[in-house]
This record gives C-alpha cells, structure tokens and sequence, in this order.
C-alpha cells in the first residue's frame, strides 16, 4: 500500500473499531475510563495545570490559524490537485480522530452512570413536582441566608480563580461518599475565547487534547461554580453531558459554601421548571409565584445576558454539537443537558437535601 493511503486507511479502521466497541461498555469501562485514561488524564493536568493561561486555546488558535492558511493556499489549485488535496484532509482527519479518542473521547463508550449508582432512569409527573418543590423550598432557604431579603438577588462574591480552588472542597466531600468522583491534579482555566464561547452559546467546555477545563468568564458569575464543576467531571472521564450536569450539581450543593450551594440548587431549580413548563404551563406559572423574587432576578440577569450576544451563530454552533453528541453516543444530543434531570429526581427519591 503506497504510504499516502496509510492514515485514510487508518480513518476507516478507527470508524469500524468504535462501532465495535460501543458493544462493549464494561471493556471500556474496566481498561480504558478507569484504567488507562486515568493516566493519561493525571500527566495531562499534571503538567499543564500549573500554567496560567489556557495552553488547549493557545494550540486551537495556531491551528485555526494554519487551516486558513491552507485553504487560502489551495483555492486556486484545489480543482486541479482535488485527489491530493483529499488526501491531505483525510490524513489531518486520521490523527486529529485518533488525537481525540486516544486522549479522552472514549469515555462516550463507558458504562453509564445510571448503572454504576443504581438509580432508576424513569419518573413521573408527580415525582417531578414533589422534587421540584423540595428544590424551591431550599433555594429560597439559601437565598434568604445570603441576602435577608427575598427580594434582592445573590451577588456573586468571589472570583472565578477562586471559585476553581474551592470547588475541591465540593468534591472532596462527594468523593468521601462515592470514590467514583474522586478529582486530583486541578487545571481550570478562564478561557481565552469566552467571547466567541458567548456568542456560541457556551458557558465552558473540555479540551479533549490537553485535559483543561475551561470556562466562560464573562458569564453571571452565580453560574461559574456549577459550570466549572461540570467541565471537572468531563476531566475526570465522564462524557455525557447530562452525567456532568448531575455531578457538576453534587459537587456545588455538597460545597460548605452558601454561594456554591445556591449556584447548584438555583441551577437545578431551573432546568426543573423548564421541564415542569413543557408538561404544564399553567401549572408552571403556578410554581413560579413560590420562588422568591430575588431568584427570580438571578434568573434574569442570566437571561439578560446571553440575549445580548444572540444571534444565527449560536444556533448554528448548537445545531452542529446537537448532531456531534448524537454520533458519539449520546442519542438525546443538546436535550441531554436537561436528562439529568432524571438523574436527580431518582437520586432524591427517599432522601433529603
């Protein structure tokens, strides 16, 4: 096989194994999520987490950079030199895809978390409401204990580079309960395009090539504890969006911090009543007139936010990460993020805040 056809042959062998491979969630699980995954991830942190600044971003930037470049290069020739062009597109595609898996991606083909925790996947429109009124009850509880007036919304006291250190209080408290969650070798970084991430409607994300968390600084900073904590469990291997939202909510609730515990509770609070809105709008409304007001102005401020910078870009970047979770393994696509709902209805049942 002449050597030009090697990576492309590669791309195609890759595709085929994780075909494969989705067949087999314990193998995953045992040799790669908690065996050599672990490794790769601590070296990672490891040596990049001491630095300052995003160096995931920094790489993202200079590759960008080069592929316009490429294409800048090529527009003249490219109908003339088209096989070798493809080549060359399908080889860059064979490392990157390979990069990606190798790195952290194949945590998209573990054991669900549903399983390793025994909770139920199910629940009806009464667990629901009842769960959902349990969470007003204790977000008005701590709003009420930051502000001393239902009125006024929680400002945010800390930074974010604060927030990434105490965070680990929130997860040590959840690992001491399921060693599951253990988080060791921290590397959070504000990201250096949180102004693009705005505009595509994102608060964080995972980079899968260095392992740093990064996060959106421009956002209401209420959000950032619950942010931050769902990118930490991405690091840790955990793939589907709706796991880390579940486990991103734990560790904030289980955080000493009121603020933390209020940025998990009123995050929760809000994709409940997002879905209690979908079944019963009247019922809904109803809900709503037990939030305390000062709540409801966090939920605002949030909203004010991300309107300012709405625009066809972000639905467009939604549209194609909706179709980018649904090829690796997470049907539910963008909706995933709210199916952790399932998760903390089942988990409550039968227990108290």
């Amino acid at each position: 096989m002449k050597r030009k056809y090697i990576l492309p042959v590669f791309l195609l062998f890759q595709i085929l194994f994780l075909k494969i491979i989705a067949f087999f969630p314990e193998f995953v699980e045992r040799f790669y999520s908690n065996g050599l995954y672990v490794f790769i991830s601590k070296i990672l942190r490891i040596t990049l987490g001491k630095i300052p600044f995003s160096v995931g971003d920094i790489i993202y930037g200079i590759l960008i950079f080069y592929l316009l470049k490429s294409i800048w290069k090529t527009r003249k020739t490219w109908k003339q030199e088209w096989k070798n062009n493809i080549l060359k597109v399908l080889n860059v595609l064979s490392v990157v895809y390979f990069l990606f898996h190798f790195l952290w991606a194949m945590n998209y083909y573990r054991q669900p978390l549903f399983e390793k925790m025994k909770i139920e996947r199910d629940y009806t429109d009464a667990d629901l409401l009842g769960f959902t009124k349990k969470l007003i009850a204790k977000t008005n509880e701590i709003q009420t204990q930051i502000t001393k007036n239902d009125s006024l919304k929680v400002v945010f006291p800390y930074s974010n580079e604060l927030v990434f250190e105490m965070n680990l209080n929130g997860y040590q408290k959840l690992a001491n309960q399921y060693p599951i969650f253990e988080y060791s070798n921290p590397s959070i970084k504000k990201s250096l395009f949180s102004l693009p991430l705005t505009y595509m409607g994102f608060g964080g994300y995972l980079n899968p090539f260095t392992n740093e968390a990064q996060i959106n600084y421009l956002m209401p900073m209420y959000n950032s504890p619950t942010t931050s904590c769902h990118e930490m469990a991405h690091q840790m291997g955990f793939a589907s969006e709706s796991e880390c939202n579940f486990i991103g909510f734990l560790a904030s609730v289980k955080n000493k911090d009121l603020y933390f515990q209020y940025s998990g509770y009123s995050t929760a609070l809000r994709y409940c009543l997002s879905n209690w809105y979908a079944r019963d709008e009247k019922g809904y409304d109803q809900l709503l007139k037990t939030i305390h007001p000062g709540i409801l102005k966090n939920y605002q401020e949030s909203e004010d936010f991300w309107k300012q910078y709405d625009t066809f870009i972000d639905k467009g970047f939604h549209a194609f990460y909706d179709n980018f979770l649904k090829m690796n393994q997470q049907k539910d696509g963008m909706e995933g993020y709210s199916k952790f709902v399932n998760l903390m209805v089942n988990y409550y049942k039968g227990k108290d805040f």
